[in-house]
């Protein structure tokens, strides 16, 4: 039994299929339900929000354990499986619980080390655990998860990369602008995620007016009212008549992770103000600007792929391995070993304990036998002989099975022979042979030694 992840998320599946597989606390309470219902999954948990929709389960068998995931979500989304099948990935084992350390941790988030996601994962976990569909594996991954977030938040400066990022695209915007602020500006805001938000927050605390406009026009109009109650002029207009607003701001963003392009050459040669400079900010992985755009007269654009190797030129500390992304990979990477390590033991447990179950058992079968065999014997002899051989037993099981705990937490396979040696505590002479290549007898000696011996 394993932890099998299958999901999709703003790097691998366009915004508009994960609005399709959204789930409410409703959907994801169904869709656990049918999950574990199939053969192969006993336990599962669903993390759902604007920028991903991920399906953690454990499951007895690999290949049917994915067949079974896509094809509850493609009930529950009405989305055809062979369309799931191009965007989604897959994690199994270790893997799969890197992946949620990663997460959890805000490394796999549109903002790095966005702190959001915690709560999301608690939520989602919390939910599966009300439900019922959450046992002792899943819930072992998910504390562990939530306690790397907290550790990478707390011992990091994370939190600090994803805003870092929209300043120096401000930074850089201004510049090439000749500006120090966007007092009097009018600046359209694409999108209304985590990125979207620090952008338009940092836009307002630059004397900016916003324009805002999203698929989903009431998270516009979320975002708008959250500008407003920091006393910043907003409005919001539909997503569909972006490319119109173009001619009417100084300034635009896009931050969505679109499958196409938010803004096109076209639209900025149709609808831009002849005559008028346009700075575009793109944000977004994969882009959402195209680049032939910056090719019109007036026109410039800052995008995040190019920012994002600036900032890694400059950063020293990255070589160093001393940037706080560095440490926050670090730090899953500690944890993800003290989980494996875990599992591993625990994985082991069961067989330790029939081990000993079995020796109990045979201990019993020969104290009966011995009775039998010689009825002469009182009941405080008898009872003798039974203490005698347990402590035989237990003298003889108690380093295997201490050590086989040891072998377990820190290795994940090992040779029969190095097993034995281990479990036993042995130091066999002659178990190992070690010889340089050079004194290697050549193959066709072997060959003629081998026709030799079986002639």
């Amino acid at each position: 039994m394993s932890v099998l992840v299958v999901g999709m998320s703003h790097q691998s599946a366009p915004v508009a299929l994960l609005e399709k597989l959204s789930m409410d606390d409703a959907v994801q309470n169904t869709a656990c339900g049918e999950l574990v219902s199939a053969q192969s999954l006993s336990e599962a948990m669903i993390i759902s929000t604007c920028n991903r929709m991920e399906v953690y389960t454990v499951t007895n068998s690999f290949h049917t354990g994915v067949q079974d995931v896509v094809h509850v979500l493609a009930e529950v989304s009405g989305v055809p499986e062979e369309d799931l099948r191009r965007y989604l990935y897959v994690r199994y084992a270790d893997a799969a619980a890197e992946h949620l350390m990663t997460v959890t941790s805000g490394l796999d988030s549109m903002v790095m080390g966005e702190q959001q996601i915690i709560g999301q994962v608690r939520a989602a976990y919390q939910s599966a655990s009300d439900q019922g569909t959450v046992g002792a594996r899943l819930h072992a991954l998910a504390q562990s998860a939530l306690h790397t977030g907290k550790r990478v938040h707390t011992e990091t400066n994370i939190d600090e990369a994803g805003s870092s990022m929209v300043s120096f695209a401000f930074d850089q915007a201004l510049q090439r602008m000749g500006q120090e602020n966007l007092q009097g500006q009018r600046v359209l805001i694409l999108g209304a995620g985590a990125m979207a938000s620090l952008a338009a927050t940092h836009a307002g605390r630059l004397g900016a007016q916003l324009v805002i406009a999203n698929r989903t026009r009431e998270r516009a109009e979320r975002l708008a009212s959250h500008a407003h109650e920091a006393g910043v002029r907003a409005e919001v207009i539909d997503f569909g008549e972006r490319a119109q607003a173009l001619g009417q701001v100084d300034m635009a963003i896009s931050a969505t992770g679109a499958q196409n392009f938010t803004i096109t050459e076209s639209d900025v040669a149709k609808h831009g103000a002849q005559g008028k400079a346009l700075m575009l900010v793109d944000l977004s992985l994969p882009r959402d600007i195209d680049d032939a755009a910056a090719d019109i007269d007036n026109v410039d654009l800052v995008n995040i792929e190019r920012l994002s190797r600036s900032l890694n030129a400059a950063d020293t500390d990255i070589a160093a391995g001393t940037s706080p992304h560095a440490q926050a990979r670090r730090i899953v990477n500690e944890e993800l070993e003290s989980y494996a390590s875990a599992q591993r033991v625990r994985d082991v447990v069961p067989a330790v304990s029939a081990l000993r179950r079995r020796a109990a058992d045979l201990v019993e079968c020969e104290v009966a036998r011995l009775n039998q065999k010689h009825p002469e014997l009182d009941e405080k002899q008898m009872d003798d002989v039974s203490r005698a051989l347990k402590r035989v037993v237990d003298k003889l099981l108690h380093e295997p099975t201490v050590r086989a705990k040891q072998l377990a937490a820190n290795s994940g396979s090992v040779s029969h022979e190095r097993a034995l040696q281990e479990l036993f505590g042995l130091q066999l002479e002659g178990s190992g042979v070690s010889v340089d290549v050079e004194d290697l007898p050549a193959l066709s000696e072997v060959k003629k030694s081998q026709e030799q011996s079986t002639n």
